[in-house]
């Protein structure tokens, strides 16, 4: 999951960034909303977690943008104000979901999980295919009924390839969702990931190459 956390403390910012990739998220940062909006525009967000007060470009008017110019990502807004009108407020702007602070980072994880299920196709809060049980919550994988050890980024490319349901995901797809804007766009990270997790699952093989065109399971 490709997720943007846009928050101007910078302490909780990059307290929250690294908290997700944690869970195996691809995690962006931007400080403003000028940056936000930059970055969105470049990058498929699958969820953007947007504070309400920031400089440059107000969260409010942030949210309106991504929403009318159909960005694609599911918006779930903080705010230090809790108060019912607030919420109404942020939800009429177009947010999918609002969290006051302060939060309980577990809840944070939990509704950045289901706003992302709910960013393309929804997807079962389980994914299984080809005897592969992949639970995102628990961080646990396995193959008829053997538990699969895997690192966060091995989760995090299997995890895309199941949520793809067949279809072939590119390299470039890979590099998209699972690891952040700061990646090398020529690196052969993918294919050494690839490797390390084809073996981890082992046979029979599921993972298929396509060649010049990408990975499906």
């Amino acid at each position: 999951m490709r997720v943007l956390v846009v928050e101007d403390e910078r302490v909780m910012a990059d307290a929250i960034a690294t908290g997700l990739r944690r869970e195996a998220m691809a995690i962006d940062i931007a400080y403003d909303g000028a940056s936000a909006l930059e970055r969105a525009s470049v990058n498929a967000y699958d969820v953007v977690v947007l504070d309400r007060d920031l400089p440059k470009v107000h969260g409010d008017e942030v949210c309106r943008r991504l929403v009318t110019e159909r960005y694609g990502a599911r918006i779930l807004m903080l705010t230090a104000a809790g108060e019912l009108d607030d919420r109404v407020a942020g939800l009429n702007l177009g947010a999918d979901d609002y969290l006051a602070k302060p939060f309980a980072f577990k809840e944070l994880i939990a509704r950045v999980r289901a706003l992302g299920r709910r960013s393309a196709t929804p997807l079962p809060p389980v994914l299984s295919r080809s005897g592969i049980e992949l639970d995102p919550n628990r961080f646990t994988v396995t193959r008829d009924g053997r538990p699969v050890e895997l690192t966060r980024k091995e989760f995090a490319v299997l995890e895309v390839l199941m949520a793809a349901e067949g279809v072939v995901v590119s390299s470039e797809q890979l590099l998209e969702k699972a690891w952040d804007e700061h990646i090398d766009p020529f690196t052969n990270v993918v294919r050494v990931t690839m490797m390390t997790l084809r073996k981890k699952l082992g046979d029979p093989p599921v993972i298929e190459t396509v060649p010049g065109v990408g990975y499906r399971l």
